[in-house]
């Protein structure tokens, strides 16, 4: 023991865990533990002791809603037994995604931090050491409380709320459009930009699978045959609408059908802004799905109305309190 605090490191696979084979056929796999990823990133013991455990080694892609359901209840056994913070490592495929997921199940003041790596261990300019680093140095740092869920990419802080993967392949794959970085790392130190914002409620889910929750874009010629059919096979939905809110005119009535049924979302598929509310009056406009009773996403994009509209579905049977819990995550 070092005297420093401990951190709980938890390895779910990612890039960040997949050196790349010798002879160059079969592509890079994860197969480095928790305790590799620490053993090869210099100067990580003098910033904390840690706890390391590899209960997964997965791609990003396979993660699963009752996978990080399990781990968010490790990394509070880990943070209620003296851990002063939780870092995640996982692919980075679906980063935004998962740490939202956590942020909305985070109950504890303090921080989990979720990162990962754009190169594979091995190559040149590998970044998995130094996202590794980075993020226990904010896992660790006491201003990180009550900030919920963080991820950490090349010396940046995002929020799990707003963070995005905005590049297939480069280093610096994640931003936050809407609101930049929240804070950033250099030479070991952490600081922020602002306060820990207001805290918003939890979610405690159940034990059972999550509900399925399926995004559907609207596009040019859209008539609503693929939202009814992916709607039929679905316990909810996600519209990904142009612009402020809109859709084909021709979708309306399969919109009326939908929510008549089961809980529907939307939320611009721009990737940046709210959806309007009465600024347009065409058929197909914005008023349409708020005279309709579809759920207004507010800011947040696709990919994060439907983690939390299958949040608030998963923690709460009846639909009243589904769309009240989903409009209080929203903001709106």
């Amino acid at each position: 023991m070092t005297g420093l605090w401990t951190v709980e490191v938890i390895g779910l696979g990612g890039t960040i865990a997949m050196p790349r084979s010798d002879d160059g056929g079969g592509g890079a796999v994860p197969s480095l533990t928790a305790e590799d990823l620490a053993a090869a990133t210099p100067g990580l013991l003098d910033v904390a002791d840690l706890n390391v455990s590899t209960p997964h080694l997965l791609p990003g892609a396979s993660l699963t809603f009752e996978l990080l359901r399990d781990v968010t209840a490790q990394a509070r056994q880990a943070v209620d037994g003296g851990a002063a913070g939780v870092v995640l490592t996982q692919g980075t495929d679906t980063i935004e995604e998962t740490a939202y997921l956590l942020d909305l199940l985070w109950d504890r003041d303090q921080p989990l931090v979720v990162t990962g790596a754009m190169r594979p261990p091995g190559t040149a300019g590998a970044d998995g050491p130094g996202n590794l680093l980075a993020a226990v140095a904010v896992a660790v740092a006491p201003e990180s409380r009550r900030r919920g869920v963080l991820v950490v990419f090349g010396d940046e802080v995002h929020a799990a709320r707003r963070v995005a993967k905005v590049h297939s392949s480069r280093l610096a794959a994640f931003a936050s459009p809407a609101a930049g970085p929240v804070g950033g790392v250099t030479e070991g130190i952490v600081r922020y930009w602002s306060p820990p914002p207001a805290r918003r409620s939890t979610l405690t889910v159940g034990n059972g699978p999550a509900p399925a929750v399926a995004l559907v874009p609207a596009v040019l010629g859209d008539t609503g045959a693929a939202l009814r059919a992916t709607a039929a096979a679905s316990e909810g939905v996600v519209l990904a609408a142009m612009g402020g809110g809109h859709v084909p005119a021709a979708m309306v009535d399969a919109l009326a059908a939908v929510v008549a049924a089961k809980p529907l979302a939307a939320a611009t598929r721009t990737g940046a802004g709210p959806l309007l509310r009465d600024t347009y009056g065409f058929p197909g406009s914005e008023r349409d799905l708020h005279r309709l009773g579809v759920l207004d996403a507010g800011d947040l994009p696709p990919l994060k109305a439907r983690i939390l509209l299958t949040a608030v579905m998963w923690a709460h049977g009846a639909r009243a309190e589904q769309e009240a819990a989903f409009r209080r995550g929203a903001d709106v």
